[in-house]
């Protein structure tokens, strides 16, 4: 982390407490609604109460973005955050079951509305506090942070509970918020861009024209459409999983639980890895095949320790894409335009993600099995991979054939 400047430190430290304490917060809010309400209907509207107004605000927010100053932004987020955590605690405390499930619904309300606006933030301030050589690097570090967070939140919260009453894990979430609100006080105003000015359009004209930039960059374009294959096989996995380890293989729960940490535990590797490689567009395409195969091989896994290895190799191999395919989007896209390209970008990673999920589960409507989806997403991630390596070489050919 020595090689890393001051800013960026403090931007991964409170990435990695609000990761922990909003990993934390999804699993306290799922357990009390459950108890409150006993119902499975209810935590189905629970997220839709988070993704529906989330999406919404992901898709007609990106022109505003450009116009904030992006780390006073993050910090007040943070602090809205903290304080949203206190809700619930508030609502219990009352001692109404309606008290404490509005409370819930009010705080996926506004964790769904703040986190399209913070991810594309923060995903357009690293490049003003980071150096461009170090982007690659710097993007893996954060998304293996938030990967490797999602596998110890749950095991973490799971073990305080045991010590600790579930409604003051809405406290411990809102203090990990604010500390997370602290460590981006490091990050000085005067080491980040200025605003650009507002154009005075219109919102939809201003709306229409980033999405018209965004579409005449080709390669943003590429990039963004092959991470949203990834984003769509996700979805469908989230469905899979429990179905495939625990029926078709037979599995126990904790032979499930290594199944679901052997991807963030890869990925955590292939962060490391990704620094001692060289980046070429080779590299970041095989790692977006070999990712995809990782799906493919579990249509022949028939052991569940075979099923652990692909999930671990899915894990280590997808860095060496995302990253880098990150990387370039920070360093091609007009950095005036930046927060709204990054805000485009993220609604059609997050729209496909839910896609998957639809897929997956009317599954049985287009008699597809197990396995058979397990090919398909796979299938929708190796093939395009394929043919833009291959174009990669062509492309060096030329370049050579040019230079003599």
């Amino acid at each position: 982390m020595k090689n890393y400047p001051k800013s960026f430190r403090a931007l991964w430290v409170g990435e990695i407490v609000s990761e922990f304490g909003g990993a934390a917060g999804g699993i306290i809010n799922g357990l009390l609604l459950y108890e409150l309400t006993g119902s499975k209907e209810w935590m189905g509207v629970m997220w839709l109460v988070y993704f529906i107004p989330s999406l919404i605000l992901q898709g007609i927010s990106a022109p505003f973005l450009n116009h904030v100053i992006k780390i006073r932004m993050l910090k007040n987020i943070q602090l809205i955050r903290a304080a949203a955590y206190i809700l619930p605690l508030l609502g219990i405390v009352m001692g109404t079951h309606y008290g404490a499930i509005l409370s819930l619904f009010v705080l996926q309300i506004t964790l769904g509305l703040l986190q399209p606006i913070y991810a594309s933030l923060s995903f357009a301030l690293l490049p003003e506090i980071c150096q461009e050589d170090k982007l690659v690097e710097a993007n893996s570090l954060l998304d293996g942070t938030i990967r490797l967070m999602s596998f110890i939140a749950p095991g973490s919260t799971a073990i305080l509970l045991i010590f600790t009453p579930m409604y003051l894990m809405y406290g411990i979430s809102a203090l990990l918020f604010f500390v997370s609100f602290l460590s981006l006080l490091q990050i000085p105003l005067s080491s980040v861009e200025t605003v650009a000015a507002w154009t005075k359009r219109f919102w939809w004209e201003e709306l229409k024209e980033g999405y018209r930039i965004f579409f005449q960059y080709p390669q943003l374009l590429r990039l963004t459409m092959l991470s949203s294959t990834v984003q769509f096989a996700v979805g469908a996995v989230m469905v899979l999983s429990v179905p495939f380890i625990r029926g078709e293989l037979g599995g126990h729960y904790w032979e499930y639980a290594i199944f679901s940490g052997s991807f963030p535990i890869g990925y955590a590797i292939g962060m490391m890895l990704l620094s001692r490689i060289r980046k070429t567009s080779q590299t970041m395409y095989i790692g977006l095949i070999g990712g995809g195969l990782s799906f493919v091989f579990l249509f022949f896994v028939h052991s569940i320790p075979a099923a652990w290895i692909c999930e671990f190799i899915g894990g280590l191999l997808f860095p060496l894409f995302n990253a880098q395919s990150a990387a370039i989007f920070q360093r091609e896209a007009p950095r005036e335009r930046l927060s709204q390209l990054s805000s485009v970008r993220l609604l059609f990673l997050r729209v496909t993600m839910p896609l998957g999920i639809v897929f997956a589960s009317s599954s049985s409507l287009f008699h597809l099995s197990t396995r058979d989806i397990y090919a398909i997403v796979g299938m929708l991630i190796v093939l395009p991979g394929l043919y833009f390596l291959i174009r990669t070489f062509f492309k060096t050919v030329e370049d050579s054939t040019r230079s003599l």
